[in-house]
């Protein structure tokens, strides 16, 4: 079982330096996944808005394995996730309020089909299929 290190432990001050903005725009922010297989840090950026996160990692052509995105959501809400638009294969890693993972879903390149936890979530985090 995987369990995701709380993502409110690592909570970005909301004016990001120039060096923790990703070329996006989106604040970048440590995120560390620990599993039985050790501590599993990545960078990721932080989508916030409704704008941020509809955009998410579409027409990205490649996704380096230690970076990925994360969506936020407070308070906790049931969300879905597509793949329109979206060029690479990703992980989806679904984040409960108390950091543990609800759901892992590995989304298909331009797929229109809804990707969920079935519960509420505290936040999605994306990353390179496969690697979760």
């Amino acid at each position: 079982m995987i369990a995701a290190a709380a993502c409110s432990a690592q909570t970005p001050t909301p004016a990001p330096s120039a060096d923790e903005t990703a070329q996006s725009g989106l604040q970048q922010v440590p995120l560390t996944i620990r599993a039985a297989s050790g501590a599993h840090p990545f960078t990721v950026e932080v989508a916030r808005t409704p704008e941020e996160q509809a955009t998410g990692l579409m027409y990205r052509t490649s996704l380096p394995g230690n970076r990925g995105m994360i969506f936020p959501f407070d308070p906790p809400q049931d969300v879905s996730f597509w793949m329109k638009n979206t060029l690479i294969p990703l992980d989806m890693i679904f984040i409960r309020d108390d950091g543990s993972i609800a759901r892992i879903a590995t989304a298909r390149p331009q797929s229109l089909d809804a990707v969920g936890a079935g519960e509420p979530i505290a936040a999605v985090l994306e990353i390179r299929g496969g690697r979760a």
